[in-house]
């Protein structure tokens, strides 16, 4: 498998399969799997058609504590590696070979100084991520901005997976399973179910075959993976310069914002058991993803918070 398909993985992962036929022509393969050992994302039936429209937060939540940094700036005190495979090309396979595991410190992830202060670099040569302790009820804000291509071909995409549980690599050997805070512009933002026992829920609005939007009065709807629920709006900045991120999780709900701008919002957060049966999904530990592409992040930090914030029409 070459990294140009690497990089066509990544996309499917992130679009929810809707391109399987253009990877199936390209390697020949049977045009419903291609060569990933994923399904493709079923059809939602009686979507309505999508609508950008302005969206704004309110009934901002008060602090309930003290903020605290996850990120001291001298040493990766209270976080923790895991890495997958030594060839990237494998995680969408799920192979069979153990993951290279706790490793990375120094090399995947880095200390470097930026613009006179520190941040961490991740370089996304090997897929994997950097893991807090478990959180639940937290306002987390961190900033990034984008380096440089790593793996060739690749393109820009990272993620932030919260309410992580379950073994270290439990799913592709790769990721806790978890809810993630997709960042790969154009929709950065975007939520991805990591793992096939996680659950939430959203409303949506189709914007082509099976590419579904966030779009509050939307369909309701309870999905998991492999569909994923893409941004209404864009509000990333991609050319050198720093990002905002900020994501609300209370319980099992949860509101994703990038540069003040709120893009996503979830509820009835979920995993489901052997059985079938559904249970709150409240809390967990968060991954800071390596996946391709260099990313630095600073100022990252966290305070308790009792609530989420709301999504309304903007002005």
């Amino acid at each position: 498998m070459t990294f140009t398909l690497v990089r066509k993985a990544s996309l499917l992962l992130a679009t929810g399969l809707a391109s399987a036929q253009l990877l199936a022509a390209e390697t020949g393969q049977d045009p419903a799997r291609a060569s990933l050992a994923i399904p493709v994302a079923p059809v939602i039936p009686d979507v309505p058609a999508f609508s950008s429209k302005s969206l704004q937060l309110v009934d901002l939540p008060r602090p309930t504590g003290p903020a605290r940094r996850l990120f001291n700036g001298r040493n990766f005190k209270g976080l923790e590696p895991w890495l997958g495979y030594d060839d990237p090309a494998l995680t969408y396979t799920f192979p069979k070979q153990s993951p290279l595991g706790r490793k990375g410190l120094g090399d995947v992830f880095r200390i470097v100084q930026v613009e006179g202060a520190p941040a961490i670099l991740v370089t996304g040569r090997l897929w994997g991520a950097l893991l807090t302790p478990d959180l639940g009820n937290v306002h987390l804000r961190l900033f990034y901005k984008w380096g440089a291509a790593t793996v060739p071909g690749a393109v820009r995409n990272s993620g932030i997976l919260y309410h992580s549980h379950g073994p270290l690599g439990g799913f592709m050997g790769t990721w806790m399973n978890s809810v993630e805070f997709d960042m790969m512009p154009p929709n950065t933002g975007m939520a991805v179910p990591v793992g096939d026992v996680v659950r939430y829920r959203t409303e949506i609005a189709e914007d082509g075959p099976g590419l579904y939007r966030y779009m509050p009065g939307g369909k309701s709807v309870t999905v998991g993976f492999p569909t994923w629920v893409h941004t209404m709006l864009d509000a990333e900045r991609t050319s050198g310069e720093w990002n905002q991120l900020d994501l609300y999780i209370a319980g099992n709900r949860s509101v994703h914002v990038v540069n003040g701008v709120p893009v996503l919002a979830l509820s009835e957060l979920a995993l489901v058991d052997k059985d079938g049966v559904s249970h709150p999904l409240t809390h967990g530990r968060i991954q800071l993803q390596s996946e391709g592409w260099e990313i630095y992040l600073r100022d990252i930090t966290v305070e308790p918070i009792a609530s989420v914030p709301r999504i309304v029409p903007g002005p």
